[in-house]
């Protein structure tokens, strides 16, 4: 009889505190482009590469499986607008500020939001962090 072991990893990145992440300055990347839709909310065009095993059964059926695909992010509202504040110089406390000022929001409330949207952003490869 065998049993299996269950092992959660824990991550080695390094930590950064909730200060440091504060002062830290978001900034999009060079590989998206972006458009308007009617309602002026922002679609966001990127990049998206194919994972290995779907590589391989295209390669394997004869379709193309280096082609990088493309695909769409539509923002909202509250999303377009945290969007056009990201340029690159303004920190995301600044960023913080300026959203909670713009939807009377208590900063802390507006953090937590700011601060979880960024992340998104930041795992799908749209923004990274100076």
């Amino acid at each position: 009889m065998w049993t299996m072991k269950v092992f959660s990893k824990k991550s080695k990145g390094v930590s950064t505190t909730r200060s440091e992440a504060l002062k830290s300055k978001p900034v999009k990347s060079s590989q998206i482009t972006e458009e308007r839709s009617e309602s002026n909310e922002v679609i966001i065009h990127y990049p998206v590469t194919m994972r290995p095993l779907i590589a391989r059964l295209a390669k394997r059926f004869g379709q193309p499986h280096d082609i990088i695909q493309t695909k769409k992010l539509r923002l909202d509202k509250l999303g377009t607008g945290v969007w056009e504040l990201i340029d690159g110089r303004r920190s995301v406390r600044r960023i913080t500020e300026m959203f909670a000022e713009a939807h009377q929001l208590q900063r802390r409330e507006a953090e937590v939001a700011v601060t979880q949207f960024l992340r998104q952003l930041g795992q799908r490869g749209l923004i990274g962090m100076q």
